[in-house]
C-alpha cells in the first residue's frame, strides 16, 4: 500500500486553551524543520498535523524522526478521501484489501460535526462494504485489523493499526524556554536533557573538562551524545569548559572531604555564567536522591545554594535502573558506558562528606584564590560547537 499522508495526533498541547494556537505553530515548526526533505507539504487540521508525501518520501526515516519529536503522541501512515460516504468506503477497502486478517473493527470519529453522519453510523455503512466485499469477521474488542476514519473540515483520513506508531507526547521543543544542562558524559546527564526536551525546553548542553583530559575518545564521546540528543531537539549547541586552572586551586585550598561538594558548587557558577549569556532560565543537572555521596539532601542543598538561577533535576526521584532503561529507549546508553576519566573522578575522597554544612563549605570557599576570575577566565576561554 502506497500511503498518500502521515496524520499526526498530540494530546497534551490540546489543552493549552487559549495558548493552543501557539503550540501548534511551534510544533508545526518544528516538524517542518525536521523532515525538510522527506515530505511535500505540512500543514494543521484542527487537534492535528498533517503530512503530504511524494513518490520520493523515505517512510523509514521520516517514521525514526516522528517517533523522536517532542509533542507528538502518535501518527499514522494514511490514505485521504473526499467527505463522500462513496469516497471513504472505496478508501477504507482499498486500505483493507491491502493486509491479511481474519477480523476487523471500523473506528470512526469526527472533529468535523457538522457532517451528515455520525461516528456509529460511518462504522455500519463502511463495515458493511468490509464485511460483504472480503467476507471478514467483525471483531469489536481485539480486531486483527483496525480501520480508522476521520472526518475533518475537508477530508478524511483512513489508516489502520498495522502503520499507528506511538511518539514521545509532552509540548514541542521552544514552547517553554531555554535552559543548560550539564553533560557530563555520563548515564544520567543526557537523560536529564531528554526529559527537559519533553517538556518543551531548549536544551544547550555544557561539558566541564580537566585540560589534561582533553583527548580525541573525550571528547568524541560527547560530541556522539549531543549529535545523538540533537534528533530529540533538533540543531544543538554545546560549550566544552576546561576546568584544570580551577582544579588545581580546589586541590590545594579545599580539605579531599569537601572537594567534591566545592567542585559541583564551582561548576554550576560556570553554568550560571553561561545561563545569563544564553538567556536560559535554569540549569540541568542528572542529580538522583542518594545515587552518590554528592547527592545527600544535605549536600545538594549545599551545590544547589551557588546558583542564582533554579536548578532543575528531572531524575530527582529516579532509581538506576529506571534512568538506564530511558537512557536504553533513547539510545545514548551505550555511548554513555564507554569508559573515559573525567574531573569529578580527581575530587572523590575515599571517605567524602555526606552531610555538608553550607556555612563551612561558604569558610573554605573564601580560601580559594580569585575564585570569581578563575570562573570568568573558563568561560571566556570555553569552546563551542554546534550540531
Amino acid at each position: 500500500m502506497r500511503y498518500t499522508h502521515v496524520l499526526i495526533h498530540y494530546s497534551e498541547i490540546a489543552i493549552k486553551k487559549g495558548n493552543r494556537s501557539t503550540f501548534e505553530g511551534i510544533l508545526l515548526k518544528n516538524i517542518r524543520e525536521a523532515t525538510a526533505k522527506l515530505l511535500a507539504k505540512t500543514y494543521k487540521r484542527f487537534g492535528r498535523v498533517v503530512c503530504l508525501l511524494d513518490e520520493n518520501s523515505d517512510i523509514e526515516k521520516l517514521k525514526g524522526i516522528l517517533e523522536k519529536t517532542p509533542g507528538i503522541s502518535g501518527f499514522s501512515f494514511c490514505l485521504v478521501s473526499s467527505q463522500s460516504i462513496d469516497d471513504i468506503k472505496a478508501t477504507a477497502l482499498a486500505l483493507a484489501k491491502s493486509f491479511s486478517f481474519e477480523s476487523f473493527r471500523i473506528s470512526a470519529k469526527r472533529s468535523y460535526k457538522g457532517y451528515r453522519y455520525n461516528s456509529q453510523e460511518i462504522g455500519k455503512i463502511v463495515g458493511e462494504i468490509v464485511f460483504e466485499t472480503l467476507k471478514k469477521k467483525v471483531c469489536l474488542k481485539h480486531p486483527d485489523l483496525d480501520i480508522n476514519i476521520e472526518v475533518t473540515e475537508k477530508e478524511v483520513f483512513v489508516y489502520s493499526n498495522r502503520d499507528t506508531f506511538a511518539g514521545i507526547g509532552g509540548l514541542p521543543v521552544s514552547s517553554t524556554g531555554t535552559v543548560l544542562c550539564s553533560l557530563s558524559g555520563g548515564i544520567d546527564s543526557p537523560v536529564s536533557g531528554y526529559m527537559l526536551n519533553k517538556r518543551g525546553c531548549k536544551v544547550i548542553y555544557v561539558h566541564i573538562q580537566n585540560n589534561s583530559l582533553v583527548t580525541r575518545e573525550v571528547e568524541g564521546k560527547i560530541f556522539r551524545l549531543c549529535e545523538l540528543l540533537k534528533s530529540y531537539q533538533g540543531k544543538t549547541k554545546l560549550y566544552i569548559v576546561q576546568f584544570s586552572e580551577i582544579q588545581s586551586q580546589l586541590l590545594i585550598a579545599v580539605p579531599a572531604d569537601y572537594r567534591m561538594i566545592i567542585y559541583r558548587r564551582f561548576m554550576l557558577k560556570i553554568l550560571e555564567r553561561i545561563a545569563y549569556l544564553e538567556n536560559s532560565k535554569g540549569i540541568v543537572t542528572g542529580d538522583s536522591i542518594g545515587q552518590v555521596a554528592s547527592q545527600t539532601l544535605e549536600n545538594l542543598q549545599c551545590i544547589y545554594e551557588a546558583s542564582s538561577l533554579p536548578v532543575y533535576s528531572p531524575l530527582i526521584g529516579l532509581n538506576k535502573e529506571e534512568i538506564i532503561s530511558i537512557s536504553k529507549k533513547i539510545g545514548t546508553y551505550q555511548i554513555s558506558i564507554l569508559q573515559y576519566p573525567d574531573c569529578c573522578s580527581f575530587m572523590i575522597s575515599e571517605h567524602p562528606k555526606t552531610k555538608g554544612k553550607l556555612d563551612e563549605v561558604k569558610a573554605i570557599e573564601e580560601n580559594i584564590k580569585s575564585a570569581d576570575s578563575l570562573i570568568e577566565l573558563a568561560v571566556s576561554k570555553a569552546r563551542v560547537y554546534y550540531f
